[in-house]
């Protein structure tokens, strides 16, 4: 089982930055897919970005691709989302997942077996 704690959250004008980190404790972070969700209020919990057990391959929602960059520090087992150019749509509760049944990447909530408590990015002016 391994444990998840998000982190960085706040709220910032829109054209700013954020990043967030996802600190993993107990077992082996190398053997977990990880993946960070998002949900606005009254929205479903929906994927943001994945990345693989070694760092070498992401993926993204579209609506995100070319602003956000997910990586991964398997010495530290922590999991980043950098945010940039944030837009008002982006508010909203940020998870990170981890998986132990992925294979490569996945954009499905359902392949996630632990998440954190997530940490809240408001985009506002």
């Amino acid at each position: 089982q391994v444990h998840l704690v998000e982190s960085g959250g706040g709220s910032v004008q829109p054209g700013g930055s954020l990043k967030l980190s996802c600190a993993a404790s107990g077992r082996t972070f190398s053997n977990y897919v990880m993946g960070w969700f998002r949900q606005s209020p009254g929205k479903e919990r929906d994927f943001v970005a994945t990345i693989d057990r070694i760092g070498h391959s992401t993926k993204y929602v579209d609506s995100v691709e070319g602003r956000f960059t997910i990586s991964r520090d398997n010495v530290k087992n922590i999991v980043y989302l950098q945010m940039d150019t944030l837009k008002p749509e982006d508010t909203a509760v940020y998870y990170c997942a981890a998986s132990e049944r992925v294979i490569g990447t996945s954009m499905f909530s359902s392949r996630y077996d632990y998440w954190g408590k997530g940490t809240l990015v408001t985009v506002s002016s």
